[in-house]
């Protein structure tokens, strides 16, 4: 049996077939085979012929040969690409880590084409001095986790990427992403900007919003490539009697850049009792590898004037 697809570019394509057994009188032979038709999108002709090469001989041959159109619908639709830098979605110029986890997640609504091949993805970044560099999946450096076999709903490839930005400065990271069809996850690139500082430091601490009658959550922002192991804030009464201690496992999860802690303080001292209306003093105490974090201060920041020797000034009016 000859087995021959024609694609809408009119290119042949010979199916195999196994040979069978001759075909005895009054018998029925049945051939089952599985076509995979990824690189049959749009109209095709299939065309079929039975004992071409007369290997049995028979009598007449017109009632050998079919021909059947069928339609391939093609994957159109775009695929859905995410970047996270330590978790986080980023702003352009954001501060990051200078050793940051860079996730790419690629997911795709084809069951079927699973996303398996690492030139789904392409990782570029350009450095301070205007130099791009593109990193390629053959380091530890970059990792190509692919979508699990067909059919998968859940159709996602992940990328890892771990660089280390010895150097300070303006980066960007340029991403393109597609799926098996080639359709892009964008009309243009993925871009966005961010600022490395290698030297571990942390702003000035502002509670926000303040005044305050219910609660009030924390802004501040951190440098270098990790955060450090101990962070607290204290709050004292305007004595220096500190009525409270905010731990970093109450702050919740923080990254080196921008932070907005989960955590809110509800002006309850230690022991969960409301303290009165007033003026409190608060102050972050820091450390990293032993050290106490310098203060980091960016070009518009004009935040000092609220402190006094390291110390702000939160008003809680319930």
């Amino acid at each position: 049996m000859k087995m021959v697809i024609t694609d809408r570019n009119n290119v042949p394509f010979t199916i195999p077939i196994s040979r069978q057994k001759p075909l005895a009188p009054d018998s029925v032979l049945i051939i089952d085979t599985t076509i995979n038709t990824n690189t049959y999108a749009g109209l095709n002709n299939l065309y079929v012929n039975v004992n071409p090469d007369y290997d049995q001989p028979e009598q007449y041959l017109f009632n050998n040969f079919a021909f059947r159109n069928f339609y391939v619908k093609p994957d159109s639709l775009r695929p859905v690409m995410d970047v996270t830098f330590d978790g986080i979605h980023i702003l352009n110029n954001d501060i990051v880590s200078s050793k940051p986890h860079i996730l790419v997640k690629l997911k795709d609504e084809a069951k079927w084409l699973v996303l398996t091949d690492t030139s789904v993805l392409t990782i570029k970044v350009r450095f301070p001095d205007g130099s791009l560099h593109r990193y390629y999946f053959n380091s530890d450096t970059v990792r190509f986790t692919p979508a699990a076999p067909p059919p998968n709903p859940n159709n996602t490839a992940s990328v890892d990427f771990l660089p280390n930005f010895l150097k300070d400065g303006d980066y960007e990271l340029i991403v393109t992403g597609k799926d098996m069809s080639n359709n892009s996850a964008g009309n243009i690139e993925y871009r966005v900007a961010f600022q490395v500082i290698n030297k571990p430091m942390i702003s000035n601490m502002l509670n926000y919003p303040n005044p305050f009658t219910t609660s009030t959550a924390f802004v501040f922002t951190l440098t270098g490539s990790e955060v450090p192991q101990n962070i607290k804030i204290e709050i004292l009464t305007i004595t220096g009697k500190i009525v409270r201690e905010i731990t970093k496992d109450e702050l919740g999860p923080l990254h080196v850049g921008r932070n907005i802690t989960e955590f809110k303080w509800d002006g309850t001292d230690q022991y969960g009792q409301k303290l009165g209306n007033g003026i409190y003093l608060y102050r972050v105490v820091t450390n990293l590898n032993g050290k106490t974090l310098d203060k980091y201060k960016a070009t518009d920041d004009n935040t000092d004037k609220y402190f006094n020797k390291g110390y702000g000034k939160m008003y809680l009016m319930r």
